[in-house]
């Protein structure tokens, strides 16, 4: 069994170019990946690359000033830390500060823009009954008698039910464009009681007193017949302060870029409702971008609940109102109950739209609502001069830890060099291909960890020579010394860099922000480390010992076995026997 073992070591030992072929190939699939995505430079962070800081006040809502407290405000910091991380901006920092304010910082970047506009909206989501629907404003005037088709485009969908839906409502029920026929009919609608409540207290709103009074649908009516959604103004306004609860007005825009104004009743299902969103691409129908939601097992009895109610009624009271923080996103209508617990959002979404959608109702609503106090641009003057300065201080440790490796180890120098600049080269590309995958940005305590991983490099080459150096004082000759090195040299490496990746991992989970960042790439190149060593240094030597250079033991190679105070192997002689007495004997 020996002898099959050492013919497989040495066709091992004989074939090191196999190595330095699966490196090589390594490095030009992942530098044509590198120029092939367009990005072709790591991604910065804010200290690096600037960006914009926003500072976001609590403000309680009527009665509720206890609200604001520290559970809350820990729980807004928690959820605007996932929508931002779940728009791929890594390195945001969101903080607390005082009592009522929280500061985002997000840098420059891949969807930076969409991060800053979501950070803060609260996104509270409710599933309203439509009682009434018209275009409002001009639009009004020019279609006196518009249809609920003019209405945001939307379908629900049921994996059993597809067919039950539509995203073209039929006309028939609309109220006119005229002031005294709006009245009319919010006041027949709210009278119809159209959407029977699936609960005792939202059938007490939604029945034809949810005012509480005459007066409050009175008052209605005339909130409906002045609200002009064309006016941005009047549509931040519209059910300001409603409750969930409450029969309230809201605006919209449909797919035809007109203004919806809307009366709606009370909430049927709440955003709490729903277990997860994703953003769709629908290839079946014209739909485009969509967003689909999946119910929890409450949600999915409600949303069957209020579709199967709605399904009795004309249009446009068999439509439900998809509305987020108090905006009509979609207005599907239903002509049968939907059970399966699952529902889509369909409109003018492009990715990104359906994209920011679909992450906000993942992460779910804000326990607060937030005002933006402030937003400043933060420029990256001060962390480019300590980036520079970070450089600076690399490139003279590169340079010291070079100089030691010329004077010491002589031609040994020019393997380790070489592998320094595979490790960088490798360091480089995979940290530009992280940026657009995974939201990797390069921070200065990264650059501290890139800089810190030289030594770590370094170190390994240092334990293998050493490792042949010792074969070759106990007087063997180079070819043979660098393959008994290796295993013993190996074990080393290994432990070492698994003590820095475990020290590495620790601290990238017990850290957070910035920190993270050097604990990240400090993982990152200790890996890099072990794959550079046992691909590319160990073999290159290999081979580089079969050259007369080195292996004839050349004063300049480091590796001269006379500078190294190499003995002659030790022998053992065969002590010669005394002499027998043959007369004693």
């Amino acid at each position: 069994m020996a002898a099959p073992k050492k013919g497989r070591s040495a066709s091992a030992q004989s074939k090191p170019g196999r190595s330095l072929v699966l490196i090589l190939i390594a490095i030009v699939a992942l530098t044509g990946g590198m120029f092939l995505s367009g990005h072709t430079t790591p991604r910065l962070g804010i200290d690096l690359a600037g960006g914009t800081s926003i500072t976001l006040r609590a403000v309680p809502e009527a009665g509720q000033e206890s609200a604001i407290n520290k559970t809350n405000m820990d729980t807004a910091v928690d959820i605007m830390n996932r929508r931002v991380n779940g728009l791929g901006v890594s390195e945001a920092e969101v903080q607390t500060q005082g009592e009522a304010n929280i500061i985002v910082n997000i840098p420059k970047g891949t969807n930076s823009k969409e991060a800053q506009d979501q950070v803060g909206t609260t996104a509270k989501l409710y599933f309203r009954p439509v009682i009434a629907t018209e275009v409002s404003g001009a639009a009004a005037t020019a279609s006196p008698s518009p249809s609920a088709s003019g209405s945001p485009t939307g379908k629900p969908t049921d994996s059993a039910d597809k067919a039950t839906s539509s995203s073209s409502p039929p006309s028939s029920g609309t109220p006119s464009a005229t002031p005294t026929s709006q009245g009319r009919a919010v006041t027949d609608a709210l009278k119809a009681d159209p959407t029977p409540s699936t609960s005792a207290s939202a059938s007490a709103s939604a029945s034809p007193s949810a005012g509480g009074t005459d007066d409050a649908t009175a008052k209605l009516q005339a909130q409906y017949a002045a609200l002009d959604c064309t006016k941005p103004a009047v549509r931040a306004d519209a059910g300001k302060g409603a409750k969930p609860t409450d029969t309230t007005v809201a605006c919209g825009q449909n797919s035809q870029g007109q203004w919806q104004k809307y009366v709606l009743g009370p909430a049927a299902v709440d955003g709490t409702d729903v277990d997860e969103a994703s953003a769709v691409f629908n290839t079946t129908t014209a739909a485009g971008w969509t967003v689909t939601m999946k119910f929890t097992g409450s949600g999915s009895k409600k949303f069957a609940d209020i579709t199967g109610q709605l399904a009795k009624n004309q249009s446009p009271q068999n439509q439900f109102a998809i509305v987020l923080d108090g905006e009509v996103v979609s207005d599907p209508f239903v002509n049968q109950a939907l059970t399966g617990g699952n529902a889509e959002i369909s409109g003018s979404f492009n990715q990104e739209e359906a994209q920011s959608l679909a992450n906000m109702l993942s992460y779910g609503a804000l326990p607060l609502t937030f005002k933006e106090d402030s937003v400043t641009t933060v420029t990256a003057a001060l962390g480019g001069e300590q980036l520079q300065a970070g450089l600076i201080a690399g490139a003279i440790g590169l340079a010291l830890v070079v100089l030691y490796l010329v004077v010491y180890y002589r031609g040994l120098s020019l393997i380790a060099v070489a592998s320094l600049l595979v490790s960088a080269a490798l360091t480089y590309v995979i940290m530009s291909l992280l940026g657009p995958a995974i939201g990797f940005a390069l921070n200065l305590p990264a650059v501290c960890g890139a800089i810190v991983a030289i030594g770590i490099t370094a170190d390994s080459f240092i334990v293998y020579f050493e490792r042949v150096r010792d074969e070759i004082r106990e007087g063997r000759s180079l070819r043979p010394a660098v393959e008994r090195a290796w295993p013993r040299a190996r074990r080393t490496i290994l432990v070492s860099d698994f003590v820095s990746f475990l020290a590495a991992a620790v601290l990238f989970i017990v850290t957070v922000g910035k920190v993270q960042g050097f604990a990240f790439t400090l993982g990152l190149t200790t890996v890099l480390d072990v794959v550079v060593v046992f691909l590319f240094t160990k073999p290159l030597l290999t081979i580089m010992a079969r050259s007369k250079f080195f292996g004839s033991g050349h004063s300049w190679s480091g590796l001269d076995p006379k500078r190294l105070g190499a003995q002659p192997p030790l022998r053992r002689t065969r002590r010669p026997s005394a002499p027998v007495d043959t007369k004693e004997a």
